[in-house]
């Protein structure tokens, strides 16, 4: 008897601008169709509906056993490492929930990030001549700064200019610095990547930034790009192999 898959169920931060509510739910709904036989539920953290614990809540009512919890998040900090699983923890003790890993780094982003450059305006034959700044909003876990800081790195041996990370709060440099010091570099041309999943304060500090700036290419949030989608299931089916271990199990 085969069993059925285990529920996704997307954990997103939430936000007062109903711009990041309505970012989440498209994604999610790319990702049912990537996967149209995958039951996949979103609750969020904290100022959207339905909250986490309601959903996880619903589906016990319902007689789902198995699920897995994927945070919307980019990189490793507080809230992947703390606010989540203790949500988790509380949950109704008949499901077995396996957290996933979240979705970065992965190469499937950097297409992502490109790709939102050339549709903001950036001509990829100039690539090798374009210094980027990777704006992500930025986190006081030393983790995941380094993680940025890493991806600059590795994304400015795929033919850039420059690269530089930059951040729209706890850490620096700023966006707006980032796009002046590789002005002073000597790049003929400066983009903005935001490196974030939907609009918000932070993405939105990162914008003024880089008008501020006066930088050339501001790209949009990668949002519901295919990309992201598919990382998005690449994480849920690590995490549903039988040899990690399940939450509450």
């Amino acid at each position: 008897m085969r069993h059925p898959s285990p529920v996704l169920v997307v954990v997103a931060h939430g936000s007062r601008d109903a711009r990041h509510a309505a970012t989440v739910h498209a994604l999610v709904e790319r990702v049912r169709r990537i996967r149209p036989g995958l039951r996949v539920e979103t609750g969020f953290l904290d100022f959207n509906v339905p909250s986490v614990p309601a959903v996880l809540g619903s589906l016990a009512a319902e007689g789902v056993r198995d699920v897995v919890a994927l945070p919307l998040l980019l990189t490793r900090a507080f809230h992947a490492k703390a606010d989540i699983p203790a949500v988790l923890r509380e949950a109704p003790s008949r499901l077995r929930i396996r957290q996933a890993e979240v979705l970065g780094p992965s190469p499937l982003l950097i297409g992502a990030l490109e790709q939102r450059l050339y549709e903001a305006g950036l001509d990829p034959a100039e690539k090798s001549s374009t210094g980027v700044v990777l704006a992500s909003a930025g986190s006081t876990d030393p983790e995941a700064s380094a993680v940025i800081a890493d991806i600059a790195r590795e994304w400015r041996h795929t033919g850039w200019c420059a690269v530089r990370p930059a951040f729209a709060s706890a850490s620096l440099p700023r966006t707006e610095d980032a796009v002046r010091e590789l002005r002073a570099l000597g790049c003929a041309r400066v983009a903005v990547a935001p490196y974030v999943l939907a609009p918000g304060f932070l993405p939105d500090r990162i914008a003024r930034g880089a008008a501020e700036a006066r930088a050339d290419v501001l790209a949009e949030v990668l949002g519901p790009a295919p990309e992201v989608a598919r990382v998005l299931l690449e994480r849920y089916d690590a995490a549903r192999r039988p040899t990690l271990t399940a939450l509450g199990a």
